[in-house]
């Protein structure tokens, strides 16, 4: 049986800073949950309505009721399982090949899918602004479907790391080169704006090349795509080749 106490701590984990002060963080359902021990995040324990849909015996198990569920799950519709993992390390940013850039993504949604969209293409990094969605938010998690444990997420100051990175800072732009003739290089950084304000002016002024996705439709009232949307055509084009 879950305390009251226990209860409001889960609960304020859907805040950054309970998730600091605690240095916890939720994953729900079991099919998440089960990929965690090939990952480094290190469980503290996992309630559950039903522990042998489980397969885990490295962690503490406790069983708990639906009701009980619905009190800690962060979800619409609550799933059987929830871990409470404790936040890992930041690990040193080294520039891979082909990086993400994040400036400013609020929508956990939108990082999520991002995430997920690195994990399977094997981008092993993302670089966000400090002002990007927190990657430990509980929308984030679940969007990201288990690809959060795969891909490095650092958080730092964009325009410091745009300065100093070996890669090439490509951004999109309505006026950049075509995305389906663009001669990829062999290291670069994709610089993902703001959903609402693109990529601040700061961040703009240190990019080396601009890309386009061309518009095919006869109606031109659709002013842009959504930012995961975008990334999902960028990357699918820059790995065709």
């Amino acid at each position: 049986m879950l305390t009251a106490h226990t209860i409001k701590i889960l609960q304020s984990l859907d805040k950054k800073k309970f998730r600091q002060k605690y240095n916890l963080f939720l994953v729900e359902g079991n099919k998440i949950i089960c990929e965690l021990s090939e990952s480094n995040i290190k469980v503290k324990e996992i309630f559950s309505t039903d522990p042998q849909k489980l397969d885990r015996t490295d962690s503490s198990i406790i069983q708990i009721t639906e009701n009980e569920l619905k009190k800690i799950s962060f979800l619409k519709t609550p799933k059987d399982s929830v871990a409470v993992c404790y936040l890992p390390e930041e690990k040193n940013t080294e520039d891979k090949d082909i990086q993400l850039v994040l400036d400013g993504i609020q929508d956990p949604g939108n990082l999520g899918t991002i995430i997920r969209l690195a994990d399977w293409f094997g981008i092993e990094q993302i670089i966000c602004s400090e002002d990007t969605v927190d990657v430990y938010n509980p929308k984030v998690i679940q969007a990201t479907m288990g690809s959060f444990t795969r891909v490095n997420i650092i958080y730092t100051n964009l325009v410091k790391y745009l300065s100093e990175t070996e890669n090439i800072n490509i951004g999109t732009d309505m006026d950049g080169e075509n995305i389906y003739s663009f001669e990829r290089p062999g290291k670069l950084n994709l610089i993902l704006g703001n959903e609402g304000n693109g990529m601040r002016p700061e961040t703009e002024k240190l990019l080396q090349k601009c890309i386009t996705i061309p518009r095919f439709g006869k109606s031109q009232s659709t002013e842009s795509l959504n930012v995961s949307m975008a990334a999902g055509i960028i990357l699918g084009q820059l790995f065709s080749k």
